[in-house]
């Protein structure tokens, strides 16, 4: 698998050192640096029904598909049973046979030969340097040598025959893979010379925790190379062996993208501006309070903007999801029939961790989604536990950042659970957003709130917002805010009705005063104008008034003027 990541450091410089066979197995040659020594002697060990055969056979069959032929000699399982069982896998052995590019050797070893002490390995190495030349094969595998050596009764003809062998492919420089049980104590000492002859040594492993069991596969030690030191679990699968790499688990991933809407308006501004691509976002409330219609909004935004997303559903089927999401306005179906949306839906209990991880790193390759969507985080628990629930949890997040994918993960809390353990699961610290769903019973009705607790890289809000689930998908609410704090639901809109009423008997005495100013306005105007002809008609008896004296006035000095004039003429005459 490709991890979206270069190979670790000093690998290339490994490469270069020491040529190398891939095994084309999934994960396997990221944790060899590239693959099995060329040339050289590989041995796998492990209990039963930890998948040595199938480890061998993959090797095999992946080279011959590349071009590269190779012999399976098999000590313990007829032909006809491998042949079959690589069926299984969809593996067609019998097409690789007839392009001369495998062939199976069925080495059963009669144990009356070997005690009587006739049988030697040689003969059969001849056979197998015979076969090998004639197809120009390099890979070979001995598929439980265990049983082989079990024949010899003697130790040190064990390890003389051994030695042989080891001498012989030394000196034909093929790349060999040599399969061993060791399911008990006592096996492990009996062949622990095999560790110190192999160049390199891969130990598999089959643990049984409560009812579920894990594979690992270890690298015990790679002469010539670097190798991952961890511990690998595997799964063996529909189409083999496979494993997800720990130590793909690295912080060497990209800073976050730029924002990506979230489908609903107001919940971008509240983010700041939408979700970081590339972030891990955890919607976290208890049952009911809208985080699937949260999330749905988000994947329907996305693929009408031609973006992909994945969403992988612990919680119910494609069909319930569409349905449920579809009561609240949230058509997911336009999406789903355009290839922009795929559901996986599966039981969280039906397979293991890494089975999971695996499924979702192969979806990640095939489907190539934009966006991640994880329903629900708190069905992780059902995988095995709190620590299986993290440990996938970890690497799903790491895995969608080394991808660059957006993860949104809702996530079901208790009703004891407050915005202060906002999963429940450990991983607060490792996302990049959180956004807190809450929903309050006031006066015989539910009311919901969402509050942006983190947004890594954005100036988000922080102030408490009521939104309601309607037909048309979720609806927040400018915020409100009473005497007492924020005021929702009921309370809201009692307090809205109260505030309503209070502005409706302002506007009414408002309105009543302007109409008294008016009145009185216009009763002022009246008796102004009456006041006014009053003085206009007192102005006019003034001038009135004041002609009459003037005339008077001037009628006394005429008159005084004609006595004047009489007198002066009286006296005239007397004289």
């Amino acid at each position: 698998m490709n991890e979206g990541k270069p190979p670790p450091s000093g690998a290339a410089d490994e490469a270069r050192a020491i040529a190398k066979v891939p095994t084309g197995i999934e994960g396997v040659d990221q944790i060899l640096h590239g693959g099995l020594p060329e040339g050289r002697l590989t041995l796998v060990v492990g209990g039963p029904g930890t998948g040595k055969t199938v480890f061998g056979l993959e090797f095999l069959y992946r080279g011959a598909l590349a071009g590269q032929p190779g012999m399976f000699i098999s000590f313990e399982e007829r032909g006809e049973a491998v042949r079959e069982n690589a069926a299984t896998f969809g593996w067609d052995l019998a097409a690789e046979e007839q392009a001369g590019r495998f062939y199976l050797l069925e080495a059963h070893v009669d144990p009356e030969t070997v005690v009587s002490g006739s049988f030697s390995l040689k003969a059969l190495l001849a056979l197998v340097e015979a076969q090998a030349k004639a197809m120009g094969a390099r890979r070979v595998v001995f598929d439980a040598i265990d049983v082989l050596l079990r024949l010899f009764e003697d130790p040190k003809r064990e390890r003389r025959e051994l030695y042989v062998l080891n001498d012989w492919l030394a000196e034909r420089g093929m790349s060999v893979v040599l399969t061993a049980k060791t399911g008990t104590d006592a096996e492990a000492l009996r062949y622990a010379f095999l560790d110190y002859m192999a160049n390199t040594v891969i130990t598999l492993d089959q643990r049984v925790d409560g009812q579920r069991s894990t594979r690992r596969l270890r690298v015990v030690k790679y002469r010539g190379s670097g190798f991952s030191r961890n511990e690998h679990p595997y799964i063996i699968g529909e189409t083999g062996l496979a494993l997800l790499p720990v130590s793909g688990v690295e912080l060497g991933y990209q800073a976050l993208g730029p924002m990506v809407p979230s489908g609903i308006e107001e919940l971008d501004a509240m983010l700041g501006g939408g979700y970081r691509r590339g972030s891990a976002v955890l919607i976290s409330g208890t049952s009911g309070t809208g985080k699937t219609i949260l999330v749905a909004s988000f994947a329907r935004a996305a693929a009408s903007r031609g973006e992909k997303v994945l969403y992988i559903d612990f919680e119910e089927s494609e069909a319930m999801l569409v349905g449920s999401v579809a009561s609240a306005g949230v058509d997911l179906r336009p999406a789903l029939e355009a290839g922009l949306l795929r559901v996986q839906a599966t039981a969280a209990e039906s397979v293991g961790v890494e089975e999971h991880l695996i499924n979702a790193h192969r979806l990640f390759d095939a489907f190539a989604p934009d966006h991640v969507i994880l329903d629900a985080a708190s069905s992780s628990d059902r995988l095995g536990g709190a620590q299986a629930a993290y440990a996938y949890l970890v690497r799903l997040i790491n895995l969608c950042r080394n991808y660059g994918r957006t993860l949104l993960m809702p996530n079901q809390l208790s009703g004891m659970e407050s915005s202060e353990a906002v999963s429940g699961l450990g991983i607060s610290s490792l996302v990049d957003g959180v956004v807190f769903l809450r929903q309050h019973e006031n006066n015989g009705e539910i009311t919901r709130t969402l509050l942006v607790l983190k947004a890594r890289g954005a100036a988000h809000s922080n102030q408490a917002r009521e939104f309601r689930i309607t037909g048309s998908g979720i609806a927040i609410l400018p915020p409100y805010i009473g005497e007492a704090g924020i005021v929702t639901g009921i309370a809201r809109q009692q307090q809205e009705a109260r505030e309503a009423a209070e502005d409706r008997r302002l506007v009414r005495q408002i309105a009543a005063k302007e109409a008294e100013i008016a009145h009185l306005d216009a009763s002022l105007s009246a008796q102004a104008a009456v006041m006014h002809a009053s003085i206009e008609q007192m102005r006019a008896e003034l001038e009135a008034l004041r002609i009459e004296q003037e005339e008077r006035t001037r009628g006394r000095q005429v008159r005084l003027g004609i006595r004047l004039t009489e007198r002066a003429g009286g006296k005239t005459g007397d004289v």
